[in-house]
C-alpha cells in the first residue's frame, strides 16, 4: 500500500548534501559541540546551573551526533538520541530564560508591555 503512494519528488533534495565528505559533519558538529562546551562553562561559572545543564545537553546531543560519523552507532540511534538530548535541552534554556526574566508572559501589544528594572539600577 505505502509502495503505491505517489512520490512527490523524483529526485531527493539532499543531492548537494550527500556529496560533501564525512569530515564536513564531523567539523560541523566538533564546532557546535566546542559551542555548546563553552557556554555551559560560561553559564556554570556566573551561578546559571539551568543554563549551563541546557548548553551541556546540547555539547552531548553533538557527541551523539559524532558517534554516527565514526561509525560507532547507527543513524536512526545517533539521532533518536541526539533529538531527545536537543528537546530537553531546549525546554532547560527556556525555563532558565523565563527565571532569568529574559523572557515573560505578556500581552502582544507593545504599550502593554511594563519593563521591569533590576532592583538598584537606575531607569
Amino acid at each position: 500500500m505505502l509502495a503505491a503512494a505517489p512520490q512527490l519528488l523524483d529526485h531527493p533534495i539532499d543531492v548537494i548534501v550527500r556529496d560533501l565528505p564525512w569530515g564536513f559533519f564531523l567539523a560541523v558538529h566538533i564546532a557546535l559541540f566546542l559551542v555548546g562546551a563553552y557556554f555551559a562553562l560560561r553559564a556554570f561559572e556566573g551561578g546559571q546551573g539551568l543554563l549551563g545543564t541546557g548548553f551541556a545537553l546540547f555539547g552531548l546531543a553533538e557527541i551523539s551526533y559524532m558517534t554516527y560519523h565514526v561509525n560507532i552507532t547507527n543513524f536512526l540511534f545517533a539521532h533518536t538520541i541526539s533529538e531527545v538530548l536537543d528537546g530537553v535541552a531546549f525546554v532547560l534554556l527556556f525555563v532558565a530564560a523565563v527565571q532569568n526574566s529574559l523572557v515573560t508572559a505578556s500581552s502582544s501589544s507593545s504599550s502593554a508591555r511594563t519593563h521591569k528594572v533590576p532592583a538598584g539600577a537606575e531607569r
